[in-house]
């Protein structure tokens, strides 16, 4: 492992802000994460932050030790079944399944970051989630004890999971047992990635052509990370679906942006959350009167997809924090909405 003091942790998040971490640790291949947990705790408080690409950390800094968990391996225990480091990139788990001739992770393609953050935020996409997939999990408890959770200790929900409570914060995810599937686990249904196949004239009924399919898509909907030596840098959709009142529909309806019917902003949520009520979090935006590309000094949304954040080059995490703040607010007072913000919050704003 690498130790590195009070570095700057704005080189290590995909938003590029934060200030310096008091101690970082960087795993090297071999480390073992519950010793490093177990060894640094004695010396303060512990933050296992991952990939840094779901979160804004402040520009306060962390005290203790943070510490980046980006290394692991892929264990096929089975014909289906394997048992994969929470430190372990995401889409390279994507990779090795469909590799192995394996469905249901397919649809995750692309998605950044690691395995330990896709089980405790529950990640999803086209309709899957990673519950869908997760059998258990090791979890490491603050006394030193190791746990296994079953998937539905989890208590998973929309982009959510029992590990999000306050009460659980300082648990860590060592690994995570999934199952996949010998044949296709559903259609491609999401009409965005349906067009994006069109465009390119191959069929999605093939787990090499759905991953290029969805990676397509991700990348037209600027959803992929790319490269960070380069800005402006995002993390991602910022805020989760709303749930919203059929008038609350109605009043998204009316903005002039929005481009979807009633029946088809149901449909899309359904794939998505399996729930009619939840509506884009975009159109909100949209409805509540902000505009694709509108800038507060270095912070901008993008131009094209209003729901991704973006730093210019020389935003603070305060600055950004500011405008998420702002918008909340605003769609709040305008629509009478709850935005929650799908970025984790680490450290004092």
């Amino acid at each position: 492992m690498k130790i590195l003091s009070n570095e700057p942790l704005a080189n290590y998040t995909s938003l590029k802000a934060g200030g310096p971490a008091e101690r970082l640790i960087i795993t090297e291949e071999g480390d073992s994460l519950s010793d490093i947990v177990e060894d640094f705790k004695k010396q303060g408080s512990i933050k296992v932050l991952g990939f840094g690409t779901n979160c804004l950390v402040s520009d306060h800094g962390l005290p203790g030790t943070v510490i980046l968990n980006k290394t692991g391996s892929i264990k096929r225990l089975s014909s289906t079944i394997f048992r994969v480091d929470s430190g372990v990139n995401w889409d390279h788990l994507v990779q090795q399944v469909i590799d192995g001739k394996l469905w249901g992770a397919e649809f995750s393609s692309g998605i950044p970051g690691g395995v330990g953050a896709a089980i405790a935020g529950n990640i999803a996409a086209y309709g899957h989630k990673v519950s869908d997939m997760l059998v258990e999990a090791t979890i490491l408890n603050e006394d030193g004890s190791m746990e296994i959770w079953k998937k539905e200790d989890f208590k998973f929900s929309y982009r959510s999971s029992a590990l999000h409570k306050p009460e659980n914060k300082n648990l860590v995810i060592i690994d995570g047992v999934f199952e996949f599937s010998e044949s296709p686990t559903g259609e491609l249904e999401y009409q965005k990635a349906l067009a994006a196949a069109k465009d390119m004239g191959i069929n999605p009924d093939s787990l090499e052509n759905r991953r290029r399919i969805i990676l397509e898509a991700r990348w037209r909907a600027g959803s992929l990370l790319g490269d960070l030596s380069e800005g402006p840098w995002t993390a991602g959709s910022f805020f989760k679906n709303p749930s919203v009142g059929e008038n609350q529909i109605n009043e998204i309806l009316k903005s002039e942006e929005t481009n979807l019917s009633e029946d088809q902003i149901i449909r899309q949520n359904r794939l998505h959350t399996n729930n009619n009520s939840r509506v884009p979090a975009a159109l909100v935006m949209l409805a509540a009167g902000f505009e694709r590309g509108q800038a507060w000094g270095q912070v901008r949304l993008h131009p094209d997809h209003v729901l991704k954040i973006e730093n210019m080059g020389g935003a603070s995490a305060q600055e950004i924090y500011d405008v998420v703040q702002n918008i909340i607010v605003t769609v709040k007072e305008k629509l009478d909405i709850v935005l929650e913000p799908e970025v984790k919050f680490i450290g004092k704003f």
